[in-house]
């Protein structure tokens, strides 16, 4: 295995906790006071609550938009306390840790050669981490695993076993379903405007003529931008991460197609 990458300092923060609460100020606390030089990102803290789905599809698709060596620690966590494992990976020249819940598995699938590392008792130990709360893990054992990895005093490799992708418990949302003339997936997330971003990737649309986007009892035109169409207008795009968003120019889609998560997106080729 290559020798990792240099710490940046940076560490982006995931949760489903909102901002209600002393939550995330307390983890942000406790890396500080680990690593008082640490570079703290809130990367978003609005997942929709016990879904990891959603913080690992918005990890998979801005953890490049980051230095290299910067660390993630996601805590989207409904197992928090239970026999869950914790993991710690690293992937394309950065570190991600979580919980072993399906959160990761866009990461792995995306890294094959990413390294796998499943936390045990004896690395928590070496860190100095002991009697973590049965219910904020991510104040007592992420947010200090994050802080040690950030600034270069640990390596995953001594925080517990190796593991296999296969191991790893898989995402709680299936890849999209790709078919001659079509491809099949769903909403993920839904954005502060009510767009609807779903998990099809905009690079599996290129094999299709003339797409067609079904979701809602609409077809919708693919169009480049909100602006080519009139307000109040329903349109698809693919959005600055790369992936299909059904959108209603200058209002809400989600509102207005009374659509959510997992709600089913089928695009077509019309000249079939």
């Amino acid at each position: 295995m290559a020798e990792a990458q240099t710490p940046s300092g940076v560490i982006t923060i995931t949760t489903d906790f909102g901002h209600q609460g002393p939550f995330v100020g307390v983890m942000k606390g406790r890396i500080l006071g680990r690593f008082p030089q640490a570079r703290l990102v809130d990367l978003t803290h609005e997942i929709l609550v016990h879904w990891p789905a959603e913080a690992g599809f918005w990890l998979s698709r801005s953890f490049a938009y980051f230095p290299a060596g910067t660390v993630h620690v996601a805590v989207v966590d409904p197992g928090v306390g239970t026999s869950r494992d914790i993991l710690v990976v690293r992937a394309a020249d950065h570190l991600f840790t979580a919980p072993d819940n399906g959160l990761l598995a866009p990461i792995v699938a995306r890294h094959p050669q990413a390294e796998i590392v499943r936390l045990r008792a004896e690395g928590l130990a070496r860190l100095g981490i002991q009697h973590a709360s049965a219910t904020f893990h991510g104040r007592d054992i992420f947010a200090p695993i994050a802080a040690e990895l950030a600034s270069g005093r640990c390596r995953i490799q001594d925080l517990g076993e190796q593991a296999g992708a296969a191991s790893l418990v898989p995402s709680w949302v299936e890849e999209p379903l790709v078919e001659p003339g079509s491809i099949a997936g769903l909403v993920i997330t839904i954005d502060h405007f009510g767009n609807l971003i779903t998990n099809i990737g905009g690079e599996l649309l290129e094999r299709l003529r003339l797409p067609l986007v079904h979701a809602g009892h609409h077809a919708l035109p693919l169009l480049r931008t909100y602006g080519d169409t009139r307000p109040g207008e329903y349109l698809a795009l693919i959005n600055s991460f790369g992936v299909l968003e059904i959108a209603r120019a200058e209002q809400s889609a989600a509102e207005g197609l009374g659509l959510g998560r997992g709600a089913p997106v089928v695009v077509r080729d019309r000249t079939k």
